[in-house]
């Protein structure tokens, strides 16, 4: 008599998806519109960390994938459970952040009928989607692997941004026979030739190059001290991409864009490559950096390259594949001469500049963080609120490696 086929839950078969896409940890509350997934959690090797609010399922989420560089999720209920993560994903929006939220949502049936279900929201995705790069349900179980396959599709092939899907208490429970594929993500978008070419052109010529990092550069950071140090430029970070250039090194002006003096140099520089960042106010403390010779922009978001910047040189490529063909290219020139008066000389005038610009808060910030670096490894992670010494610490406090403040 032939084995009967191995059905499960569409809750529990989408967690075991989770698994295969290499998810290993999920934060989140149990509830009793959560239980199919719940019960493929119990079964599967993903680790679960209860919170005591979903505003902390998505907090937590948004830090781990921040720290891990991988995919995050959280698991919430139906309505408060949406409402109260909508915070922590509305920062990940901000920061484009790869979090994903799994919500449940009540019965098909009763979806729009105002009857008074349990957690009933006339409209979740109305909610979440202003905070989300897209806000799905999955009407039947089978549409799962298709909105899964589509929010890694997000997470790995353009600007990451959080995704919620959310699936409805009987489709939750539908019977699954089959195993769900991992599909294939989209690889990373290399750079278009004839703009790297000219990247490398004006890099190659120019006398005082300067190297803006923001968050979209962290994928990049094996090939950074390489660049770097090739063209001799000095290195400025947002908050967003600390640690990427150390900052011991002696290229590393730090994240001191939000400083006048950080500003002031960027200005001074005959040609500005900046990869992955907004320029956005939150960047900078200003409303923009000032320009003093020709940009090259790096971003996997078109709009960034059409904005008011209006860059020379627009590459519509990730970091991690436009940095080692910046690299590689510039390594097969004849580079030109550098202003003597540049690099290492120019960040040691820069580092003293951004000092005489500590307010007196900034100087008894600065006798804490000092500890605080001291105590710590340099591969250790510091998760700071937004109070005035971490406003201070964006500046102050040195980080070793990225994805560590």
């Amino acid at each position: 008599m032939a084995a009967e086929t191995q059905t499960e839950t569409c809750g529990e078969a989408l967690i075991a998806l989770l698994e295969r896409y290499g998810i290993d940890t999920v934060f989140g509350i149990p509830g009793v519109h959560t239980l199919a997934l719940y019960r493929g959690l119990a079964k599967s090797g993903i680790r679960h960390v209860l919170v005591r609010h979903e505003q902390g399922a998505s907090f937590a989420a948004d830090g781990y994938a921040r720290a891990s560089g991988k995919p995050a999720v959280a698991c919430v209920i139906t309505g408060p459970g949406v409402t109260n993560a909508a915070t922590g994903i509305g920062q990940a929006y901000s920061d484009s952040v790869p979090v994903l939220m799994i919500s449940s949502v009540n019965e098909t049936w009763s979806l729009g009928q105002g009857t008074g279900r349990l957690h009933e929201m006339q409209d979740q995705q109305a909610l979440t989607a202003p905070i989300t790069g897209f806000s799905a349900r999955a009407q039947n179980a089978g549409q799962v692997p298709g909105l899964l396959a589509k929010a890694y599709s997000l997470f790995t092939g353009e600007r990451p941004r959080p995704v919620h899907i959310e699936i409805p208490l009987d489709v939750l429970d539908e019977a699954v026979a089959e195993t769900w594929p991992v599909r294939r993500d989209t690889g990373l978008r290399q750079p278009a030739p004839e703009p790297l070419a000219e990247a490398v052109t004006l890099l190659r010529d120019a006398k005082r190059p300067l190297i803006l990092l923001g968050g979209g550069a962290l994928d990049a950071a094996r090939e950074i001290p390489a660049l770097a140090e090739l063209l001799q430029a000095p290195v400025l970070t947002t908050v967003a991409a600390k640690g990427l250039l150390p900052e011991s090194h002696p290229l590393a002006a730090g994240s001191a864009v939000s400083m006048p003096s950080g500003r002031e140099f960027a200005g001074e520089a005959d040609c500005l490559l900046v990869v992955g960042s907004e320029l956005a106010e939150t960047d900078l403390w200003a409303e923009a950096i000032p320009v003093g010779g020709s940009m090259i922009r790096v971003d996997l978001d078109p709009d960034r390259l059409s904005d008011r910047y209006q860059a020379e040189v627009p590459l519509l490529a990730h970091a991690a594949a436009a940095v080692p063909a910046i690299l590689a290219g510039l390594q097969a020139a004849d580079l030109g001469p550098r202003d003597p008066n540049w690099g290492a000389a120019a960040v040691a005038h820069q580092r003293a500049a951004c000092l005489a610009e500590y307010t007196p808060l900034m100087h008894r910030h600065a006798q804490v963080l000092g500890a605080l670096r001291a105590a710590l490894p340099d591969d250790g992670i510091v998760m700071t609120d937004m109070t005035q010494i971490a406003y201070s610490g964006n500046v102050i406090f040195p980080v070793e490696q990225p994805r560590s403040w």
